[in-house]
């Protein structure tokens, strides 16, 4: 006799019809598209094109035979070269022994919410992952509006207006800048509004700056500047450094918020317990920084800056709604304007938006809906990341520094998004599509 089990018995609640996070599935879903032999723009998954800079390769494999388990809150050398890293590029101050080291920033969210007895406020839209990890533990999601108008962005208002309708609930708001899933970022007087109200009702703000050295001007600020008793600074390997599957991340909590790091402690210790010792040795090369850093960035910043200009006009004069982002690789356009146009052709939602476009020019996005946007709605989200980033490097350090890259170096050099975006320009008019 063979036993039976019951999936809608036996299975948590908070986690029946939860999926796998939406990017992740569109990245399997290319590469198996790839192996049976069909063409495929990756625009899906936020995946750094660029490759982990050679000075902190070169760590790794020094510490590559590193076995001893390390300290939970991470190794003593990596928490000071952080804590360095945020005083020398935000001028703000961190204890090292406020510093806590996790297996990606992912990670380090989902135990804050596991030990924070609070609601959990973002943005919409805003990254695949943070209401998901919130409905897992069975936490309360409450979601700031936003507009088109205002760059997606959530004000001081709306952040006031939530919270006013009841003063004395506990409350973690994330935000993001620049932002997953749009790349705009916040000024100073948006930091210091909205820093005004965190203060005012006591919030725990959660600033995920993973994306903050990929703002293309390299003036990014941390809202840790003006509320840095209440704020925990998040970032980590896998976007500026080109580290995704090395998977670290850190926190930076501020000297009053040790009982929260040291709850977040605690669970680590049941659970990873560390994050492996080679990649926590490389990373101190990383957040120490240097000449060899600081040009990575700087060329990686030009790159993306002029893939993101060149895209943001050719979806606009295909007469989709869109502003160039402040950083980061992604867009997040709106089909709006084409929508009479759109449902002519039987797309009226932008899951079936998105599927048509795979389906029809082999370019995968993701859907407005995947980033809490309404499902009627029309956005969608690209990661302009399909080209050879270690080539694309090479290239850009032999133009003129003072001089953005031309149409030509993005052919060259970035060629696939630039022709995955123009076949998204050309299918969206009902044009052929460029080959």
């Amino acid at each position: 006799m063979t036993a039976e089990f019951h999936p809608s018995v036996n299975l948590n609640l908070n986690v029946r019809g939860l999926g796998v996070s939406a990017t992740l599935a569109i990245n399997e879903l290319s590469n198996e598209l790839l192996a049976q032999g069909r063409p495929v723009f990756k625009l899906g998954l936020g995946q750094s094109p660029f490759p982990v800079p050679a000075s902190v390769v070169g760590a790794l494999r020094e510490h590559a035979a590193a076995k001893d388990y390390l300290p939970v809150l991470g190794l003593p050398a990596l928490r000071r070269a952080v804590a360095g890293y945020w005083q020398r590029w935000q001028g703000v101050s961190f204890s090292p022994d406020n510093i806590m080291i996790g297996p990606g920033s992912k990670e380090l969210m989902f135990i804050l919410q596991l030990v924070y007895y609070g609601d959990l406020v973002i943005p919409t839209p805003s990254w695949v992952s943070y209401a998901p990890q919130a409905r897992i533990i069975g936490r309360q999601v409450h979601w700031l509006p936003t507009t088109r108008a205002n760059r997606w962005k959530p004000t001081a208002e709306a952040l006031e207006n939530l919270c006013a309708r009841d003063p004395g609930r506990p409350r973690l708001v994330i935000l993001n800048s620049p932002a997953n899933p749009h790349g705009y970022g916040f000024d100073e007087q948006e930091l210091r509004a909205l820093a005004e109200v965190a203060r005012r009702h006591r919030l725990i703000l959660l600033s995920d700056e993973i994306y903050g050295e990929l703002d293309y001007s390299g003036a990014h600020q941390s809202i840790s500047r003006y509320y840095p008793e209440g704020t925990i600074v998040s970032s980590g390997l896998s976007k500026w450094c080109g580290a995704g599957g090395w998977r670290l991340g850190t926190f930076a909590f501020p000297d009053n918020l040790h009982w929260l790091r040291q709850a977040m402690a605690t669970v680590a210790s049941e659970t990873y317990t560390s994050v492996a010792a080679p990649i926590q040795h490389a990373a101190i090369t990383a957040f120490q920084g240097g000449t060899e850093l600081e040009d990575y960035l700087f060329q990686s910043r030009r790159i993306l800056a002029a893939l993101a200009g060149h895209h943001v006009a050719a979806l606009r004069d295909a007469g989709v709604e869109l502003e160039m982002p402040d950083g980061a690789f992604y867009l997040f356009p709106d089909f709006s304007p084409l929508a009479a146009r759109l449902a002519g052709r039987g797309i009226r939602d932008s899951g079936t938006l998105c599927e048509r476009l795979l389906e029809e020019t082999g370019v995968a996005t993701l859907p407005g809906e995947a980033f809490g946007r309404p499902a009627e709605e029309l956005t969608l989200r690209l990661a302009f990341v399909d080209f050879d980033g270690e080539q694309a490097l090479a290239a850009a350090a032999r133009e003129a520094r003072d001089r953005p890259l031309d149409d030509a170096f993005l052919r060259r050099h970035c060629g696939r998004c630039v022709t995955a975006v123009e076949k998204m320009a050309a299918w969206v008019v009902g044009e052929a599509t460029p080959q």
